[in-house]
């Protein structure tokens, strides 16, 4: 995001003598531009100019040759001698740039540099540095680090570099003692990344004066030939643009304008990039290069305009503007080599007659390799350019190079601004660079003026609730550059600025006006909500949220999850991606490439949160997660194309939902770790199947919902699951709603989970259905005296407990109250294919007290039942 710097701002807008970054953040935020941080200095000094007064090279045994060097660094800092005279001091260096005579910059002993890197005295080479000259790195303002900071070559003019002494504060002379203020900018404000922009901002939040620079580059621009005047809107001199797009996006050519201008005679030699540009680019997050290039970045800074420098004399004409042919690629600046596509768009030459043959660059993105500005360079071209913003943004992202161009071309960049900017940077290279400028010009504009809105004054107050007068509504949308007309009725038609491109409706216009006015001064109102009908949760709402509060209550941690699985997903999980990739939603744009798929299970994804936890030291881990999960039918009809601006008829509602994946609401939950921990009460208890079971049965019972489970054979069971400790969960008519047990130890190693990991999934959009959401009715309270009795049954180790439990409800009849299982055993006195499994079982009657005849009737009718299971009562 842009920095911006106070002393950069003040060149275009009047700003209070004493304005601080906290006081420019505060005014720029009440117009939308968001702080998102002030970067304050960590160097401490004392960080001065030394003067070199001798450097003398010495050998050393490891090869290397190092300087040492006597450094004036003033009287205040210098050391003294035995009369207190004040002599140099002495540094070892071992840049290669250093000689007697240079400016330096010393960290002196007690300074710290970036990296809480601490300047102290030490003993190297066989002397004491008492101190260091520093690098362009050392200091934070650059990647350089070939040599120290020669002032000399810091773009400092001779005048400025005869003043400046030994011992002047070097963190003032750089502003490293400055902070700068970093800015957050929405998409749809592009021409703030500009200091124009945010100067033009500031005015509108404080009402300073503001001065727009280009306003005065446009009277400084070449005036095309009398002939020309009334022609079509098109000027070309000695540089030939030929703009020709076969692919254009969306019917929107990819470049609309192509402005050119020529410098002669430029001289490297002579040319450096003065002091003050330097520093401000550096500020800004840039690098400080050579004077034409760090004139286009300067420009592109301040007015928002990025502009491209070429060696005239390497280029051949015509130039061509064109979309890529399938199979070409480009080296860019970076040294990468870039496989082109069709919809990229270029800038190309035509060396030896073959039209637009060679490319030059990635138009608004990154120039190539050939047609650079070097050190030979005499003759300098300056593209000033508008393309169009998709056209860029998809550049910018196909080959993954954001620069600082294409991040304002894809924002949209002002359609009036590439003379005025290309003026700006050619009176720079005059001056600063000893060139001539030409007059001639090269000018292809296609662009198109912004279509005017009819805008009705009261529209203000109905969509922002603002009662605005006409004379405040005018000015505002004059303050951020509309041109009105009318006004009568309150109507205007408004002609949007150039640099303004997301300006295309009455309501954009309100939204302007709010946010100058101020989004505080639009006055709350809560609105009547009045009562219809029912109101209140659902039955589905409601129950969903018991589930909820149940898990909670056993200590469960609710998580939310990105719902996109992978390649490697299925694998950890034992899932054949060939076989559940057809039955998966597949997304045409996924977040992250290895997850291109929606899931079909929320145990995937939690599974995820659970293994990142682990991964940072958690040991017990229980969490849940409430989600959609999405089920794809390859056999599903087409999805339909509907008409946009009117409502689709039923219908077309149908055939849409037909074409739609299943999206049921599923319930899942993992638990690692430790059920029970060790203390005086007893010895800790690992989690296994047993807790996942108890969290269905608890889910159960809180929603009414009557659910069993059954244990399919080991070959039945899936993958993901262990084929001996789990079970599916089925609903009273049988149909399984979902799932409960431990992880497979496949699953277990590969999400580095503990052993005997439990986990469950319930599909809740089928529970719910199920489940009965008519008030329940309570039963009397019986008066009458419980009879108790204990019940053991030798059965067959293929009956469950959950069998004989239904048969005893039955069998018992309605003087039944209740029925607990409390022991199953094995063991030597029954059978090795039997078991025992023994109830505590309660009858009491509503309409008197049961004698001990009725209860041997119950009884008896209990374990005759039972036979039909194979059951015994035991003695």
């Amino acid at each position: 995001m842009p920095m911006v710097d106070i002393d950069w701002l003040a060149e275009h807008v009047k700003l209070p003598a004493d304005l601080s970054y906290e006081q420019l953040a505060k005014d720029l935020v009440r117009v939308g531009l968001e702080e998102e941080m002030i970067h304050t200095t960590t160097i401490v000094g004392p960080i001065v100019v030394g003067y070199v007064v001798s450097a003398e090279p010495e050998e050393q045994k490891n090869g290397k040759t190092i300087n040492w060097c006597k450094v004036d660094v003033g009287d205040e800092y210098n050391d003294k001698d035995e009369d207190g005279q004040p002599q140099p001091r002495g540094i070892v260096c071992g840049a290669p740039n250093m000689a007697a005579g240079e400016k330096v910059v010393v960290t002196l002993p007690g300074a710290v540099l970036p990296g809480d890197f601490k300047i102290e005295p030490r003993k190297t080479y066989g002397h004491i540095s008492d101190g260091m000259c520093a690098s362009e790195r050392e200091l934070g303002l650059s990647e350089e680090h070939n040599g120290i900071l020669l002032l000399r070559n810091y773009g400092f003019t001779k005048e400025q570099y005869d003043a400046l002494k030994p011992g002047d504060d070097v963190m003032h002379l750089l502003h490293l003692d400055n902070p700068i203020l970093e800015i957050n900018i929405t998409p749809d404000r592009g021409y703030a990344f500009s200091y124009r922009g945010v100067a033009r901002e500031y005015h509108n939040s404080t009402g300073a004066k503001f001065t727009d620079p280009v306003l005065e580059l446009n009277r400084e621009l070449p005036k095309p030939e009398p002939a020309m005047a009334d022609g079509p809107k098109e000027h070309r001199s000695e540089v030939s643009i030929e703009i020709e797009d076969s692919n254009p996006i969306h019917d929107v050519v990819g470049c609309d304008r192509y402005y050119a201008r020529i410098i002669r005679g430029y001289d490297a030699s002579q040319s450096h990039t003065p002091h003050v540009i330097r520093r401000r680019l550096v500020r800004a997050g840039m690098r400080s290069l050579s004077l034409p290039v760090d004139v286009t970045n300067y420009v592109m800074m301040d007015l928002g305009q990025p502009l491209h420098a070429y060696d005239l004399d390497k280029i051949s004409m015509p130039i061509v503007v064109r979309r890529a042919i399938q199979g070409e690629s480009l080296v860019t600046l970076d040294g990468k080599r870039r496989e082109l596509n069709p919809e990229d768009l270029l800038i190309t030459d035509s060396p030896e007659g073959n039209r637009a043959s060679r490319i030059l660059g990635l138009a608004g993105v990154m120039g190539g390799q050939y047609g650079e500005v070097t050190e030979d360079t005499k003759n300098i071209l300056i593209e000033s350019a508008h393309f169009d913003p998709i056209t860029i943004a998809r550049s910018a992202r196909r080959h993954k190079l954001p620069s600082e161009a294409s991040r304002r071309f894809e924002r949209g960049v002002d359609t009036m601004l590439q003379p005025a900017a290309a003026q700006m940077a050619v009176d720079m290279l005059v001056h600063y660079g000893q060139g001539e400028a030409s007059s001639a010009f090269t000018d292809v504009d296609s662009t198109k003026a912004p279509k005017p809105i009819h805008f009705k004054a009261r529209e203000v107050a109905r969509l922002a609730g603002l009662n605005c007068d006409l004379n405040e509504i005018s000015s505002r949308l004059q303050d951020i550059g509309c041109r009105l007309g009318g006004g009568g009725n309150g109507e205007f038609l408004v002609a949007p600025p150039t640099w303004r491109p997301d300006l295309t409706e009455a309501c954009d216009l309100v939204e302007e006006i709010a946010r100058l006015v101020g989004y505080d001064k639009i006055p709350v109102k809560v609105p009547s909500a009045p009562v219809l009908g029912k109101s209140g949760l659902t039955p589905q709402q409601l129950r969903r949220r018991w589930v909820a509060d149940t898990l909670a209550e056993y200590g469960l941690v609710e998580t939310l999850s990105y719902p996109f699985v992978g390649e490697e997903d299925f694998k950890a999980f034992s899932v054949d991606a060939q076989k559940i990739e057809p039955v998966s939603v597949e997304l045409q744009n996924p977040l992250a490439g290895d997850r291109p798929y929606l899931r079909r299970e929320l145990l995937m994804t939690l599974a995820l949160t659970a293994q990142r936890n682990i991964r940072r030291g958690m040991h017990n881990v229980s969490v849940y997660e409430l989600g959609s999960v999405f089920l794809w039918d390859p056999k599903a009809p087409a999805i339909p194309a509907l008409p946009g601006g009117v409502r689709p008829s039923d219908d077309q509602l149908k055939a849409l939902d037909a074409g739609l994946p299943q999206q049921p609401l599923h319930v899942a939950g993992i638990l690692t770790g430790d059920a029970e921990h060790s203390g005086w009460l007893g010895e800790s208890r690992s989690v296994d199947w047993t807790d996942a079971v108890e969290i269905v049965h608890r889910i159960s019972d809180r929603i009414g919902a009557h659910l069993t489970l059954h244990q399919p054979q080991p070959a039945d069971v899936e993958s993901s699951w262990h084929p001996g400790r789990t079970a599916q969960v089925v609903l009273p008519d049988g149909s399984v709603v979902g799932t409960v047990g431990e992880f497979h130890p496949h699953v277990n190693e590969a999400l580095d989970f503990p052993e005997h990991t439990a986990a469950f999934e319930l599909n809740l959009t089928d529970l719910l259905d199920a489940v009965d959401s008519k008030p329940v009715q309570a039963k009397p309270i019986s008066t009458f005296p419980p009879v108790r009795q204990d019940l053991a049954f030798t059965v067959p180790k293929t009956v469950t407990a959950d069998q004989l439990t239904d048969c005893i409800r039955k069998s018992a009849g309605s003087d039944l109250e209740s029925v607990e299982l409390f022991d199953v055993y094995t063991g030597d006195q029954v059978e090795e294919q039997e078991k025992s499994l023994a109830f505590s079982v309660t009858f009491r009657s509503a309409e008197k007290t049961l004698t001990s005849q009725d209860s041997e009737q119950i009884r008896k009718h209990i374990v005759d039942a039972a036979k039909d299971l194979g059951a015994v009562l035991r003695a």
